[in-house]
């Protein structure tokens, strides 16, 4: 786990960081678009966490996305992420 994935921030205090509700960010993970890291109850979000917020805040609040565009364009996000990892692990397979 990269130092960009580790679990660091309460609900808390990652609201305040993104400028957000805490029932935002409960929203968007039931919606399935983050996925905090669990410690018992407590959510704890990471630094790529705190960025994927940003990132979806910017689609929603600037460009005026809705949260089924969002839930779209993370999951092409993470197609295109799989498939560049295949690409490289097929191209040192050569």
């Amino acid at each position: 786990m990269g130092t960009e994935d580790r679990p660091l921030y309460i609900i808390s205090v990652a609201a305040e960081l993104v400028c957000m509700h805490p029932q935002t960010l409960r929203l968007y993970e039931r919606k399935g678009l983050i996925n905090p890291k669990r410690m018992g109850k407590n959510r704890l979000y990471s630094q790529r966490d705190i960025e994927r917020l940003q990132f979806i805040q910017r689609l929603t609040q600037e460009l005026g996305v809705n949260l089924a565009g969002v839930e779209m364009i993370t999951q092409l996000q993470n197609e295109i992420e799989e498939l560049k990892k295949l690409l490289e692990k097929l191209s040192q397979d050569l």
